[in-house]
């Protein structure tokens, strides 16, 4: 668990890292149509092609449940972190099977195991499509009509771009909305697990080992990607390096960061600190021990509560050195010292038209958190974490997106929500009619608690609240609708989903009928809140024009959970005058294991103890660089100079939680294992020699 005392530690690293802040080109998740090559050159003496980035780019994938990945072969092998790929193992476990816990290695391909609803994404082209959209916002507009404008011009661009390309096609803002790309995607939708080691290998020392370092954590997972039921034949894929890096070393990340906040105003850090953390935090953590309890009811309990329960524990962690970092002064001090220089600057010059746009946003904000706690609990509205409350019943989040779905498609596109865009059909009916299995006992306890946790949060006397209750206490009324519902059955979905408006008005389900009785109120508060981002949102591009007439293109956008290249050194760090190395080694996990009296979480899996005498203890296990990293990029390659694979991040120590808002690299490090860990792995511990020589084919190839 995690102590006071860490807490405590990390509070006071925090405030050490803030105190070292500095801008440099390593303050980065660029672009790679705008990757910092200047810089690059100046301070590492590299200059990466366009044919480089582009194969890159290429051989980059997004994990749609939250992660990256890369390509490792023509054949369609992609490597990721098992932390990324959990959800998608825990879905093909079963109580007799618990690939979780005790791995899987498939021998031949015939034997690897489709994943249940797992999308992954590889980023074929870019398109700014700024001009297109601002076009279509007029002088004059309402935030209401403005928002209107925007989404009907958003849903034409990807809805032409889907029938000219056949790919999905996605517009990200970027800059908080100073700019507007047009990213399309190849999708894989047949994706199957290859080799996943036990998540105590990959997880060894679990939540206290977390953002730490020295690490011991064989955090890698193999699937690969099948097209028309054989293996994807894929043109650009990394090539690895099985000779790995030394310190010192430039290396890259290319991944896809989840969100920071470092371009926000004071008034957005501000809501952040008071009102964003403190009530994802209160969620995340009443979940926490909701799952802790249900997990030690027994074995089965335990296994089906660990999917969800390893994510809570990740956020939590991350939130809490988050809020350490926000209740520091000096990054007050500093974000205002910053808008106070962009204030002056844009004084005098009226054709940046900024003057009040620090206001506008301030006023947005104050509105936003009148409504915030009410917007995450009714309409799922995302306050800082995917772990919302109104999601957390699987059921009762396909009741939402069913309930809603015939009133949405008889819109026009750009009415409907952002979710029911045609653009976007495809994946949003891969995970409505996924053949995950549901368990009633966790969805029951889950729903009790979103019922319990609404009335505490908005009181029980809230309109909503009541309708929601229904005049039961919230473990009968949860009982009530769960045991009613047919939603668990993927053809009673497809029936609702093929409704119209007025057939699903009559729908008789109970979850059905608990989301009508709810729905306004919720529509309600999300309308408001997209109205208000719109207004940030033209705020923010004027905002932009000053920064860059000021300051030049020195920072990269805020991340957005796409694909982004961060560059750095391996390098060490200095703890209390201890000098501490870049790497540690195979043998160490045997000895942090000792050293912990080989209890939970540091015990061995059986597999590595038995096989310890043919292991070769000195090759490098985990390693640490001064990339910029964070929630989204686990999973991404790290590349050495050549574009090769020498390593794959999945995680970051302690130092880096404040990296949502502000980087620096005295202390802060993103952790990597070592591509010569997972060869020697699999080929000394898991008997996936085979497998080991399909990811170093090409490199055996090279002259």
């Amino acid at each position: 668990m995690f102590s006071l005392s860490v807490l405590n530690r990390c509070a006071a690293l925090v405030f050490a890292s803030l105190a070292a802040l500095s801008l440099h080109a390593d303050d980065g998740m660029w672009l790679l149509n705008k990757a910092p090559l200047t810089d690059l050159k100046s301070r590492y003496g590299f200059e990466p092609s366009a044919s480089w980035l582009e194969h890159v780019q290429k051989s980059a994938v997004r994990f749609n449940n939250g992660g990256s990945g890369s390509f490792a072969s023509a054949d369609g092998l992609i490597v990721t972190n098992h932390h990324v790929a959990h959800d998608a193992i825990y879905k093909l476990s079963t109580k007799e099977k618990d690939f979780v816990k005790d791995g899987f290695y498939a021998k031949t391909r015939a034997e690897e195991l489709k994943c249940v609803d797992l999308e992954l994404n590889v980023l074929m082209s870019i398109e700014d499509v700024t001009e297109k959209l601002n076009a279509a916002v007029k002088p004059g507009m309402s935030a209401s009509e403005a928002q209107s404008a925007r989404n009907t011009a958003k849903a034409a661009i990807e809805q032409e771009s889907l029938a000219k390309t056949g790919l999905r096609s996605d517009i990200v803002t970027l800059y908080q909305g100073a700019q507007y790309h047009l990213y399309c995607y190849k999708r894989y939708t047949d994706v199957r697990l290859v080799w996943a080691p036990e998540e105590q290998a990959a997880f060894f020392g679990g939540d206290p080992d977390n953002f730490e370092f020295p690490r011991y954590d064989l955090d890698v997972t193999v699937v690969r990607a099948y097209e028309n039921g054989v293996p994807a034949k894929v043109e650009h894929f990394l090539t690895w390096n099985s000779a790995g890096v030394k310190e010192g070393d430039l290396v890259f990340l290319a991944g896809h960061p989840g969100a920071t906040q470092r371009l926000i105003t004071l008034a957005e850090l501000e809501y952040a600190r008071d009102t964003q953390l403190p009530y994802s935090l209160r969620s995340l953590k009443s979940r926490e021990v909701l799952l802790n309890s249900y997990a030690k009811t027994g074995p089965e309990a335990s296994r089906r509560a660990q999917d969800g329960l390893r994510g809570i524990e990740n956020s939590r962690k991350v939130f809490d050195g988050r809020i350490a970092g926000l209740l520091d002064p000096q990054l007050f001090t500093d974000k205002k010292a910053e808008e106070e220089a962009l204030k002056k600057f844009a004084q005098d010059k009226p054709e940046f038209d900024a003057a009040d746009s620090w206001q506008k946003i301030e006023t947005a904000q104050q509105v936003i958190a009148q409504h915030a706690t009410r917007a995450a609990l009714l309409a799922g509205y995302n306050l800082s974490t995917s772990f919302s409350h109104v999601h957390a019943s699987k059921l009762l989040s396909l009741a939402r997106r069913l309930a809603r779905a015939p009133a949405e498609f008889a819109k026009p596109q750009g009415d409907r929500l952002a979710e029911y865009r045609d653009a976007g059909k495809a994946s949003f009916e891969l995970s409505l009619f996924s053949a995950e299995t549901i368990y009633p006992d966790l969805e029951q306890l889950e729903l009790t608690h979103y019922l319990t946790f609404l009335a505490m949060e908005l009181g029980a006397n809230d309109p909503t609240v009541k309708a929601a209750l229904g005049g039961k206490a919230p473990a009968v009324r949860a009982a009530e609708l769960i045991s009613g519902t047919k939603l668990a059955d993927i053809s009673f979905r497809k029936e609702l989903y093929a409704m119209t408006p007025e057939q699903m008005a009559q729908v008789a389900d109970p979850l059905i009928a608990f989301v009508r009785a709810v729905d306004g109120d919720a529509l309600k508060i999300r309308k408001l809140i997209e109205q208000q981002n719109e207004i940030k949102e033209q705020a923010h591009a004027h905002i932009a024009k000053v920064r860059w007439a000021k300051d030049g293109d020195k920072l990269s956008p805020d991340a957005t959970f796409t694909l982004r290249l961060s560059y750095g050194a391996v390098k060490g760090i200095e703890v209390a005058g201890a000098k501490i190395a870049p790497f540690t080694q195979l043998g160490g996990i045997f000895e942090r294991s000792v050293e912990k009296l080989n209890t939970p979480p540091f015990d061995l899996p059986l597999s590595w103890p038995a096989k310890k005498e043919v292991m070769k203890l000195d090759t490098p296990f985990n390693f640490i660089s001064t990339n910029y990293s964070i929630g989204g990029n686990s999973g991404s390659p790290t590349l050495n100079r050549a574009g090769e694979f020498v390593g794959i991040i999945f995680d970051g120590n302690i130092h880096t939680l404040v990296w949502n808002y502000a980087y620096s690299e005295t202390q802060a490090r993103s952790v990597s294992v070592d591509v010569r860990a997972i060869l020697e792995a699999m080929r000394s511990i898991y008997g996936a020699g085979a497998l080991a020589d399909e990811l170093l084919a090409h490199e055996r190839m090279k002259p």
